[in-house]
Parts: structure tokens; C-alpha cells; sequence
């Protein structure tokens, strides 16, 4: 992962291993290890989409725009209805629509109307969102996924303890899953 020089800033000292031990001080410490497991993830992912998005820009995108178009560059016919791209990406379909106007408004989609259903829009990613994804896929590729600060065992191992805690959660169904 592509780890930027120290901002001016950055911390002396872990301010949730701090809020932790105040956790423990005031006597909450049964939900102290939670709360640092929670602020950290919720941290994490922010430093890193920080990270993916200034490694994007260039490209004219964010990680959300980008997995849109992801999602449209791996559909059999590169479209999809707009309802689908936020079922798929989990995500309001305010957030779709904002995404994919300004994917179209830098000519990487276009709409059009779904010949199987009226009432619905289709997102058509374009030759040139296809070469935009594919060239920011290779930087996050080499820049991010396959550079990050864990070794190949811990990233599998945090991927599968999150897909629990994700699956404890309702954010998928789990009723057909096979042994990964």
C-alpha cells in the first residue's frame, strides 16, 4: 500500500489505544477491546479510501466511481440497470445516481432506457470507461492490493474474520454458501 510521508499532522501516540484505556478507567472495560476493534476498522477505512482515492485521481475518479465501473466492466454486456448497481455495491441509490452522472458527464458511461423494463434506466460503461478502469485497476493492483502491510496469511485470515463479523450482521445471506 502506497503509504504517503508523514503528514504534519500525524499523531505522537495511538489516540484508540488511549481512548481504550479512558474506556477502562471510567469502568467500561468489558466493551473497552470492542469499541478499539470498531474505531480502528472504522479508521482503517479511512485511511485507506484516503490512499485509494488520492491514487484515483488522476484517473478522474473515486472508489466509488470506480466500483461502478468495475461492477459495469465485468457484466457480460458491460450495462446494468441503476437499481441493480446499488443492490450490488450495497448502496443508496442516491449514491448510484451521483456516481453515474458524473461518470457520464466524463463520457466513461451513458444511459439508456432497459428494453426488458420501462421503469428502469440502463448504465452502459463506454470503451473509454473500459480503458479508465482497467488502467486504475492495475494501479490499485500494484499500489494497494497486492502491497499491503500484512503478510499473505494475516490478509486472508482479517478477510475471513470480517466476512464472519459481516455475515453476523446480515450483510449477506449465508444460507448457500459452500466451504471457501
Amino acid at each position: 500500500m502506497v503509504v504517503q510521508e508523514s503528514p504534519p499532522s500525524r499523531l505522537r501516540h495511538d489516540p484508540i489505544a488511549q481512548a481504550r484505556q479512558n474506556w477502562i478507567d471510567i469502568g467500561w472495560a468489558d466493551s473497552a477491546d470492542g469499541m478499539a476493534l470498531v474505531t480502528s476498522i472504522t479508521r482503517v477505512q479511512q485511511v485507506v479510501i484516503q490512499s485509494i482515492d488520492e491514487l484515483l485521481r488522476p484517473f478522474g475518479l473515486t472508489f466509488a466511481r470506480f466500483e461502478v465501473l468495475m461492477l459495469l466492466h465485468f457484466t457480460r454486456t458491460g450495462a446494468l440497470p441503476l437499481g441493480k448497481i446499488g443492490e450490488r455495491l450495497q448502496v443508496h441509490p442516491a449514491s448510484v445516481t451521483n456516481a453515474v452522472d458524473r461518470l457520464e458527464a466524463a463520457g466513461l458511461v451513458h444511459r439508456s432506457p432497459n428494453p426488458t423494463d420501462r421503469r428502469s434506466v440502463l448504465a452502459e460503461i463506454s470503451p473509454s470507461g473500459r480503458k479508465t478502469v482497467e488502467a486504475a485497476a492495475l494501479e490499485l493492483n500494484s499500489q494497494v492490493f497486492a502491497n499491503l502491510p500484512l503478510d499473505a496469511h494475516d490478509v486472508n485470515a482479517a478477510t475471513a474474520v470480517l466476512r464472519e463479523w459481516r455475515a453476523a450482521f446480515g450483510d449477506f445471506d449465508t444460507s448457500g454458501d459452500r466451504a471457501v
